[in-house]
C-alpha cells in the first residue's frame, strides 16, 4: 500500500497550489459562481483520485512493460524488428497520452470539429512513431544527440515558414502534449533498457536521456505537415463560448462517467494488446503477467476519473479566470498570475519528478534535484508569462518567441555538456503535463477569448510551446554553469 500513498501524497501536492490560488482569487479578484467553485472541487477530488491510480499503474504495469520490451528489441538485434518495435510502441504510447487526449478535444470544440479530436491524436502518433524509430536507431549506434536534433529541427524552421499561425501554435502546443505522465515513463524505461545493454558506462550514461526530445520534434512536424493538406479559413476567427451549464452538481459528473470511461477504454486496449503478444513471446511468468496486468487496469480507471475531472471541473473555472482578468484595468494582474501559475505548476508535475530523479541517479547524486527543478520553475514562470503577454500585445506572433528561442537553443548544445543537452530537451518535453495541459491551457484559452484583438485559435495556443522551450535553453545553461564549475575543481564532467 506504500505506493498508493507516495502517489496520493505527490498528486496532492501537485493539484493543491492550483486549489489554493483559485480560492485565494474567488476570495480577492475573481467573483466566481459558487457552484462553479462546488464543481471545482468535486473535478480536483477526481482528478486526485484518478491520477493516483494512473501513476500507480505507470510503476506497476506500464514502466516495467518499458524495459522488458526494450530488453527484448535490443537482445534480437535486427534492423527490422527495431524498427516495426519502434513505430508500434511509439504511436501506441501517444494514441494513450492523457494531455495529447485534452488538447486534441480542446481544438475540436473550439474549431467546432473543423480539426478534429481523432484527426489531431492520430497525425501525433504517426509522428511518434516514425521519430520513435530515429530514436532507437540513435541509441543503438550511438549517433551524437545533437546532429538529430539540428536536422529535425531544421526541417521544423524550414515547414515552419510555410506553416498558418494557427497550425503553429498547434504543432508545439500537439509536441508539449504527448509527453506527459504516460509517455515519459514508457519511453524512458524504453530508453534506459536499451542503454544498460551498453558496455560503455559513459555512453550509457549520456544517451540515456534524449530520446523524449527526439519524439516531441516528430509531434511538430506531423501537425505542420497536416497543415499543408487542411483549409483554415472557416475558422481562423472562431470564438470560444464558455458554458456554465444547468445541470447540477450530481448529474454533471454522472452525465460525464460514461464518455471519459469509454475514451479510456479506447486507448489503453492496444497497450493491452501489446502485453497479450508479449505473453505468447515470452511465455511470461504468472507473477510478472499479473502485476503488469493489474498495473494497466489501474492506469485505465485513473485515467477515466481524471478526464472526468478535467472536463467538469477544472478547465472551466480555470477558462472564467483568465478571461475575467482580461477585463481589469491593468494587464498586469494576468501576467503576474500567470508567471505564479507556471511556478507552482512546474514544482507538483508528476513526469518532472520522474525526470529528476532520474537525473539525480543517472549522475549519482551530482546533479542534484532541487537544482533542476529550480531553474525549471523559473523557466516555466516566465513561459506562461510570456504567452500571456503575446495575447495582450496583438504584434507579438508566436514565431517571435520560437525562432530564436530554438535558435539559441540549438546552438547552447555546442557548449552545454553532452548529459545536460539530453536532459534539457527531454525536460522541455516532460514540464508539460496534465496541470499545464488543462488548468493552464484553460487560463489562456479563457484571456485568449476575451481579449478584444486576440484570437483563440491562433494566440489562446502555442502557450504549451512556450513551457516546452523554456526549459531546454535554462538546463542547458545550468549544464554550462556544472562544466564551469567542475572544471575549476578539477573534475571533467562528462560529456
Amino acid at each position: 500500500m506504500n505506493i498508493f500513498s507516495d502517489k496520493l501524497k505527490e498528486v496532492f501536492l501537485s493539484i493543491l497550489p492550483i486549489t489554493i490560488i483559485v480560492i485565494l482569487l474567488k476570495l480577492t479578484v475573481v467573483p466566481i459562481d459558487n457552484g462553479l467553485i462546488a464543481k471545482f472541487i468535486v473535478g480536483a477530488f477526481f482528478i486526485l483520485i484518478g491520477l493516483t491510480l494512473f501513476l500507480v499503474g505507470v510503476d506497476l504495469g506500464i514502466t516495467p512493460l518499458g524495459a522488458l520490451l526494450s530488453s527484448i528489441i535490443a537482445k534480437k538485434n535486427k534492423l527490422w524488428i527495431v524498427i516495426v518495435a519502434a513505430f508500434i510502441l511509439g504511436f501506441f504510447i501517444s494514441v494513450a497520452e492523457p494531455g495529447l487526449m485534452i488538447l486534441g478535444k480542446q481544438i475540436d470544440a473550439i474549431t467546432s470539429g473543423a480539426i478534429s479530436s481523432f484527426s489531431i491524436v492520430t497525425v501525433v502518433s504517426l509522428g511518434i512513431g516514425f521519430f520513435m524509430i530515429l530514436g532507437f536507431l540513435r541509441l543503438i549506434y550511438n549517433i551524437p544527440l545533437q546532429y538529430i536534433l539540428i536536422g529535425s529541427y531544421g526541417i521544423i524552421f524550414l515547414l515552419g515558414s510555410i506553416t498558418s499561425p494557427e497550425f503553429l501554435a498547434i504543432a508545439f502546443d500537439a509536441s508539449g502534449s504527448t509527453t506527459g505522465v504516460l509517455a515519459v515513463p514508457f519511453i524512458l524505461s524504453l530508453s534506459l533498457g536499451i542503454t544498460a545493454l551498453k558496455r560503455d558506462s559513459k555512453a550509457s550514461e549520456k544517451d540515456s536521456f534524449g530520446l523524449v526530445a527526439i519524439v516531441s520534434a516528430g509531434a511538430v512536424i506531423s501537425i505542420m505537415i497536416l497543415n499543408l493538406f487542411t483549409e483554415i479559413e472557416e475558422y481562423s476567427q472562431v470564438v470560444m463560448e464558455v458554458s456554465t451549464g444547468n445541470l447540477s452538481l450530481i448529474q454533471s459528473f454522472l452525465t460525464a462517467i460514461p464518455s471519459s470511461l469509454a475514451d479510456s477504454l479506447i486507448v489503453f486496449f492496444p497497450l493491452i494488446a501489446i502485453l497479450i503478444i508479449v505473453v505468447f513471446v515470452l511465455k511470461m511468468k504468472w507473477g510478472d503477467l499479473r502485476r503488469i496486468f493489474v498495473g494497466l487496469i489501474y492506469s485505465l480507471l485513473g485515467l477515466g476519473l481524471f478526464l472526468i475531472g478535467v472536463n467538469e471541473g477544472f478547465m472551466q473555472v480555470g477558462s472564467i479566470i483568465g478571461g475575467y482578468l482580461v477585463g481589469l484595468d491593468s494587464s498586469a494582474p494576468l501576467i503576474i498570475i500567470g508567471f505564479v501559475l507556471g511556478v507552482v505548476t512546474i514544482l507538483a508535475e508528476p513526469a518532472v519528478h520522474v525526470l529528476t530523479n532520474q537525473i539525480e541517479e543517472v549522475t549519482s547524486g551530482y546533479v542534484r534535484k532541487g537544482i533542476v527543478l529550480f531553474a525549471l520553475s523559473l523557466g516555466v514562470g516566465t513561459a506562461i508569462a510570456l504567452s500571456v503577454l503575446r495575447v495582450v500585445v496583438f504584434e507579438i506572433q508566436l514565431w517571435h518567441y520560437l525562432l530564436p528561442g530554438y535558435l539559441i537553443a540549438i546552438a547552447l548544445t555546442f557548449v552545454a555538456p553532452k548529459l545536460f543537452v539530453g536532459i534539457a530537451f527531454d525536460a522541455g518535453g516532460v514540464a508539460t503535463g496534465p496541470m499545464t495541459a488543462t488548468f493552464i491551457l484553460a487560463f489562456i484559452n479563457g484571456a485568449a477569448n476575451q481579449f478584444p484583438t486576440a484570437n483563440v485559435l491562433r494566440d489562446g495556443f502555442g502557450m504549451i510551446a512556450m513551457v516546452a522551450l523554456m526549459p531546454i535553453i535554462t538546463l542547458q545553461i545550468l549544464g554550462i554553469f556544472f562544466k564551469v564549475k567542475t572544471h575549476k575543481k578539477g573534475v571533467r564532467l562528462n560529456g
